[in-house]
């Protein structure tokens, strides 16, 4: 009988330590997604603002009449399309935080 008690202690003290270290764990983790989350909220505004600038830019026209400048312009407005596939605030439907 004696022994059994033994025993259980040391699982439930083993059970504890593991259940412990693994909650101290989801902790450290639930920091890291928080900041992940955070920066890419701040990423995601970012390409909001300079989607806006680049469409005010291009309503005025203002780049086409050089080859040069036009070309170049071209390639960031090419750019631009790409990173608004990473908008988070698309994606969800959301508004963008000003």
């Amino acid at each position: 009988m004696i022994i059994t008690i033994i025993i259980l202690s040391a699982l439930a003290s083993i059970s504890g330590y593991v259940s412990y270290n693994l909650f101290k764990k989801v902790e450290k983790l639930e920091k890291i997604v928080d900041s992940q989350d955070q920066y890419i909220a701040l990423f995601s505004n970012a390409v909001n603002n300079t989607n806006r600038r680049l469409e005010d830019i291009d309503a005025k026209g203002t780049f086409h009449s050089d080859d040069e400048i036009g070309w170049f312009f071209e390639s960031v407005k090419t750019l631009q399309s790409e990173l608004n596939d990473f908008n988070i605030n698309k994606k969800r439907g959301q508004q963008p935080n000003q």
